[in-house]
């Protein structure tokens, strides 16, 4: 790969700083409330053993951050970068959660634009899995630009496999789009 998927990233809203073992507590913290994954295809990763095993894939993936409110400083939530196709020149977007008070805050397009803008200095399309219930996140990124491609059972690690919709934005729309 040509670029890192764990470097830090900061803007004036967020810093998505890379995922570290001693992150757990605080992170399932916001995990354990069942809101945050109530249309997710696992609505049970709110409990500990489930969210052990998110944890984990996030810390194997080498491309997973926490992402820090940086008017409060309180953990928002986490995301990651993964799967880099060196062939088609495409990275993943996703694992996405945020504690239920940063919902509509404006955290998630503020971390989701930090990272295309860093991606897309290197790739030439972003994808999504976004769960097929999830409609909270569909909306969101349908707000990006972002545009449905496909739909195809995906196994998030050590899950069982479940509908997700695929989503792909193009380095050259990304480009046009008006950044607010």
């Amino acid at each position: 790969m040509l670029f890192s998927i764990q470097t830090p990233l900061e803007n004036d809203k967020v810093g998505l700083y890379p995922l570290q073992e001693t992150d757990f507590a605080s992170l399932f913290a916001l995990a354990s409330d069942p809101k945050v994954w109530e249309q997710h295809p696992n609505k049970d990763r709110w409990k500990e053993a489930v969210f052990r095993v998110f944890f984990d894939g996030a810390m194997q993936s080498k491309g997973a951050y926490k992402i820090v409110d940086k008017t409060t400083g309180e953990v928002a939530g986490c995301t990651r970068f993964y799967d880099y196709d060196e062939k088609e020149n495409t990275i993943l977007i996703g694992y996405t959660f945020y504690a239920v008070p940063f919902w509509g805050t404006g955290i998630n397009p503020s971390v989701k634009r930090l990272m295309m803008d860093y991606a897309f200095q290197f790739v030439d399309a972003i994808d999504f899995h976004i769960g097929a219930t999830n409609y909270r996140s569909q909306i969101a990124i349908s707000r990006l630009g972002v545009t449905k491609i496909a739909e195809e059972n995906i196994a998030y690690h050590g899950e069982t496999p479940k509908l997700n919709f695929i989503y792909r934005i193009r380095k050259q729309d990304w480009e046009t789009i008006e950044k607010i």
